[in-house]
């Protein structure tokens, strides 16, 4: 019975002792976070007191104010940067789109930079953060009715950058404009574009979204362009398919061949293809279609096609074809009489008899 008694002791005292222990780690578990973040902002404004007091020594208040106000968003300016260069390779594996990619990274920049700002604000003009946010929610009414053109771009940059229509890297082309590029950034305000005349084009996105835009490059980098040929009805019409056919094959920057690409659910061939298309009133027009592997150089490729065409067809029978015309004359037509050499024309040129006239007298001297 005392054994037990003992026990039952030593059981109890264990108890207790786990049971006043409990709340005594519960007390030591309260976040620390809070403490941490606590005590850095607290060193951050006894940080900027010691530089506000430096700098006070020396020159005046105000001016003592703005150095270390600028010293103060330069540095969140610096952090802005490394800690967006820092998530960048974690942002950029989380989404594929370049075009979000950058718009987190410019958001992140912009959040610290502007933490930084109102950080400097309200320790060094002893201004509460409510005093700093009303205003500027205020002011930002008024931005949202003044400035409504820039708020429209920045609705449609959140468009474009949900719809997908073209990416960074995309060639594009405006309709109706003829200025075709590689798109080199998307903002939420603008779209930059790079045209192959090596200038740059800075549209407003809500510009962009009230425009027809074509994408050569969304899912394939591949295009098919199209090139009218008319060849006369005297030719023969299956050679002339084969040999621009042929010349097309053998000109660099060309898809010559492989398998069918599939647009959606067509197939087309890969492979140079000449068609018939119409019969014309001078000539028999063809339509050849290639495939581009590179869509920035199409003209040039167009050129190289055209010359390649050219001297094929030079060395052969077929003849391009061009507008001409017959004419026949009846006997309703009249009579026209026509001089074909110079001498028939000097016989039947007319005697001029001021021809022989004697020089006008010098009246000037």
């Amino acid at each position: 019975m005392r054994r037990q008694s003992q026990v039952e002791n030593i059981t109890t005292t264990t108890t207790n002792t786990t049971a006043t222990a409990t709340p005594e780690s519960s007390s030591t578990s309260t976040p620390v976070n809070t403490s941490v973040r606590e005590q850095a902002v607290e060193q951050s404004r006894e940080a900027i007191d010691e530089l506000f007091n430096l700098f006070n020594q020396w020159l005046p208040t105000d001016v003592a104010r703005l150095l270390v106000t600028a010293l103060v968003i330069a540095i969140a300016w610096y952090i802005a940067k490394y800690v967006a260069r820092s998530v960048e390779p974690h942002v950029s594996s989380q989404f594929e789109r370049p075009s979000v990619t950058r718009m987190i990274l410019r958001a992140i920049r912009a959040v610290i930079l502007g933490i930084g700002i109102l950080f400097a604000i309200t320790n060094l003009y002893s201004i509460s953060g409510n005093i700093v946010v009303l205003p500027l929610t205020v002011f930002s009414a008024i931005a949202g009715v003044v400035l409504a053109p820039i708020v429209q771009s920045f609705i449609s940059g959140l468009f474009i950058l949900a719809d997908q229509p073209y990416e960074i890297g995309d060639m594009i082309e405006l309709v109706n404009t003829e200025q075709r590029g590689f798109v080199q950034d998307i903002t939420i305000r603008y779209t930059k574009v790079a045209t192959l005349d090596n200038t740059t084009l800075v549209i407003p996105n809500s510009s962009m979204r009230e425009r027809d835009v074509v994408n050569y490059t969304a899912e394939d980098a591949r295009t098919r362009l199209a090139l009218d040929i008319g060849v006369t009805y005297e030719s023969d019409v299956d050679t002339a398919r084969t040999l621009i056919e042929d010349a097309a094959t053998d000109v660099s920057g060309i898809v010559s061949g492989g398998p069918a690409i599939r647009i959606s659910s067509a197939r087309y061939p890969a492979a140079p293809t000449c068609y018939i298309t119409e019969f014309g009133a001078h000539s028999v027009e063809l339509q050849l279609r290639y495939w581009i592997a590179k869509p920035s150089k199409q003209y040039r490729i167009r050129s190289r096609v055209l010359n390649e065409i050219l001297n094929r067809l030079a060395e052969s029978d077929v003849e391009l074809a061009y507008p001409h015309s017959h004419v026949v004359f009846d006997e309703t037509s009249g009579v026209l009489d026509i001089d074909v050499t110079r001498e028939d024309r000097r016989q039947h040129r007319p005697v001029d008899s001021n021809s022989h006239r004697q020089p006008r007298p010098n009246t000037n001297d």
